[in-house]
């Protein structure tokens, strides 16, 4: 029966052969057109989704283990709505929450609650959703607690300067350290977490970035990368002749220093302000003296002045020898 009525329809527009194919994939274009229009436009409906938190609370599991739905009335195209429709029995929508937006409960329980919700809305229910109102009050995650220890960051790097430049201070990473998470027989022996090794050549300005951790084997890190810092600056050198003096000895007691004199080489932020070698004193403390079974110390250097970015001392070690009364 049915195909005689298309069979009358095609008579009636005088469609047969090809021409009757053509007909059918006009008119299933032209659905397929007026369906993608429609299910473009904005309606009002009700949404349903299934949320998994993800955050970075310290001392806890970064996934929540329950997860919580969030229901409201959205704004949004028909796509969304007819995509959400069994959403309910799919994977949930895991969402990365900022910690500062999570109010313990008790326990290990967290919620999400008030004006906070609002800046998820687009990350829970899709893009081009606008939010008319929640109909489900809060949203409830649990972060369990994990083992973990904060342990700092150690800067890996191969950087060289132009002639001339160095860095005029310690590398600065932020953060500067990271927490570990994972086995207690695994974490206790980290003392510290590698950056990659950044390389940088013929540098002569400041540098910054970010750069990846390295990450153990069997460990989870609260940080993925760290961003750094490198302070550059152009230095002069200026060598100088110090006497070494042994300092803080007891009365009575007198010492010899072999050599007697020590070559400092000052490196200092150009262009120089004063004479950076005044003042400048090297010597031996007697209290290294006492712990060294040879008698060859290190020198410690004083005077510094605020424009010495890095020194030398040559010879690198002396001979002490007290003297016999």
């Amino acid at each position: 029966m049915l195909k005689d009525f298309f069979g009358k329809v095609a008579s009636f527009l005088h469609i047969g052969g090809k021409d009757w194919i053509a007909f059918l994939l006009a008119l299933a274009l032209s659905f397929t057109v007026w369906l993608i229009h429609s299910m473009s436009e904005e309606y009002s409906g009700v949404m349903t989704v299934p949320v998994e938190a993800e955050s970075r609370i310290e001392g806890r599991s970064n996934i929540s283990t329950l997860q919580s739905v969030a229901v409201a009335r959205v704004r949004t195209t028909g796509f969304n709505l007819v995509a959400s429709a069994g959403r309910e029995r799919r994977k949930p929508v895991r969402v990365k929450i900022d910690p500062q937006d999570l109010r313990r409960t008790s326990g290990d329980d967290f919620i999400l609650t008030g004006p906070a919700r609002s800046n998820y809305v687009r990350a829970i229910f899709g893009d081009g959703t606008v939010l008319e109102t929640f109909l489900s009050d809060t949203l409830k995650f649990r972060f369990p607690k994990e083992n973990h220890r904060k342990v700092p960051v150690i800067f890996v790097s191969d950087i060289s300067y132009r002639d001339q430049f160095m860095a005029s201070g310690p590398v600065r990473t932020v953060p500067d350290s990271v927490i570990i998470y994972g086995e207690q027989d695994v974490i206790g022996h980290i003392d510290g977490i590698r950056t990659l090794p950044l390389s940088l050549s013929n540098v002569r300005h400041d540098v910054h970035g970010a750069v990846k951790l390295s990450k153990p084997d069997g460990v989870r890190l609260s940080d993925d990368d760290v961003t750094y810092a490198i302070s550059v600056t152009r230095f002069v050198e200026i060598v100088s002749t110090v006497p070494v003096t042994v300092k803080n000895a007891p009365s009575g007691r007198s010492f010899e220093v072999r050599p007697s004199s020590a070559e400092v080489v000052l490196r200092c932020v150009f262009p120089l302000k004063g004479d950076p070698s005044e003042g400048l004193g090297v010597s031996i403390l007697f209290s290294d003296f006492e712990k060294s079974v040879t008698g060859r110390c290190v020198p410690t250097v004083s005077g510094l002045s605020d424009g010495v970015i890095d020194y030398r001392v040559l010879p690198e070690v002396f001979d002490c020898i007290e003297l016999e009364q």
